[in-house]
């Protein structure tokens, strides 16, 4: 039985869309998809747009996984840039620097044209804030900074300092920030169900309560769930932290974190634009991070406290207020009126993890943290990859991901500790 959305702030204020079926019978398609978040259904409408026959399989809710649980920040953070670089290097030579660069902004690009097209309501807006934390973590912002002029984005990035920084957001806490009008914010669930919709307007078959319970592997594949089967000549496993398929060729890659955020109750005009009065997103410097954004209806949206050992908090409201309170002093008390927590796929080595289980059936997973922009890439990198253009899917699989051999209980132990001595090593630099 498929469970419902979590009690998120998204799932609230989603828009109303046709009920998607549950699969019963038999069907034949070109390509199969299984998950119907942002990385099954942006490849699905991919595909449908250059005329496949697509069906995809979602256990739950479209987007009921980590596409609804974010913190609906599209940026141009790569997280494992320097291990893509190493890694790219050995194929494309001195190509990497480019190509790196192009992943950054090319998920915004995708986004863009998608709610354009098909007039997706999603709250899409531009502007978000990299604040750094302490007076160190100035000169990494610099250093991004730098880079985008020379790259041709002087007019989009901007450097504000000590008290300046106080005009962009209404908080003490920070000692710069690198402004960037090409990053957006969005409504989640509603950019995800309206490129499921518009996947459907072309032909694409969405099945929720759809769980696929095994894979047949050969020639054709064949994708059995309780109400029927899918045949297909290709098949993409998008399941990213939730999948349980092919653990053989894909345990130990890939682990869950927990992530918690909360929306406050609306605020006044007033209080929004003292918080934050150019409607920026925002999130600091730090290994463990914060993350924020005002929503359309005024509420802040916050994120706080990632936690590596994939275990949930008790109470997410309470665990995030003081970090809520700290940074905004004016909140103090404030009503929380969702709190909910969600999994991210994380990758040792933060280097998306894009493959085959077998010649025909295709695995994405692994953003860590930075999922909204980068499925949409992997979505459009594993429709070329499946219609004939592997280039940069080849490059992508080239790379050397590392395995922990030891269970997700035991590896996500491993990675809590290695955060944990970061965080240590973070707090006694200036």
């Amino acid at each position: 039985m498929a469970e419902n959305y979590c009690k998120s702030y998204y799932a609230a204020t989603a828009n109303p869309v046709e009920p998607f079926g549950r699969l019963a019978g038999s069907l034949d398609v070109d390509v199969a998809i299984i998950g119907g978040g942002f990385t099954g259904v942006a490849t699905a409408l991919e595909l449908a747009e250059k005329g496949l026959s697509v069906a995809l399989l979602e256990t739950n809710r479209i987007g009921w996984g980590a596409s609804s649980r974010n913190g609906g920040q599209i940026t141009g953070s790569l997280s494992g840039d320097q291990a893509m670089l190493k890694q790219f290097r050995r194929v494309l030579g001195a190509g990497a620097e480019d190509f790196v660069w192009n992943l950054r902004w090319r998920g915004h690009d995708i986004i863009r044209r998608r709610v354009e097209k098909y007039a997706i309501r999603c709250d899409l807006k531009s502007g978000h804030m990299h604040a750094a934390f302490k007076p160190s973590h100035i000169p990494e912002l610099e250093g991004m900074y730098k880079a985008a002029v020379a790259h041709g984005m002087g007019d989009e990035v901007e450097m504000v300092y000590g008290s300046a920084v106080r005009d962009v957001v209404g908080t003490d806490l920070y000692a710069a920030g690198l402004i960037n009008r090409r990053n957006m914010h969005v409504h989640s669930l509603n950019l995800c169900l309206g490129e499921a919709n518009a996947a459907r307007s072309l032909g694409a078959r969405i099945f929720e309560d759809s769980r696929v319970n095994e894979i047949r592997y050969g020639k054709r594949v064949e994708l059995i769930t309780d109400g029927g089967s899918v045949r297909a000549d290709k098949v993409l496993i998008a399941g990213n932290a939730s999948h349980r398929l092919a653990r053989g060729k894909l345990s130990g890659l890939l682990f869950p974190a927990t992530l918690g955020i909360v929306t406050t109750e609306p605020l006044s005009d007033e209080v929004a634009h003292a918080l934050n009065p150019r409607d920026l997103a925002v999130y600091d410097t730090r290994f463990v991070l914060d993350y924020y954004r005002l929503t359309a209806d005024r509420r802040l949206l916050f994120g706080s406290g990632t936690n590596y050992t994939g275990r949930e908090s008790s109470d997410v409201a309470e665990t995030l207020r003081p970090a809520i309170e700290k940074t905004f002093p004016q909140l103090k008390g404030i009503r929380i009126d969702f709190a909910w927590q969600g999994q991210d796929g994380i990758s040792i080595n933060r280097i998306p993890q894009l493959g085959r289980v077998t010649e025909n059936v295709f695995y994405a997973q692994g953003y860590s943290g930075h999922g909204v922009a980068t499925s949409h890439i992997v979505g459009e990198i594993m429709a070329a990859a499946m219609t004939g253009d592997p280039r940069d899917f080849d490059v992508f699989a080239s790379a050397h991901q590392w395995r922990l051999p030891i269970g997700r209980f035991l590896g996500n132990q491993a990675l809590a500790l290695a955060m944990w001595f970061f965080q240590q090593r973070e707090k006694l630099s200036a």
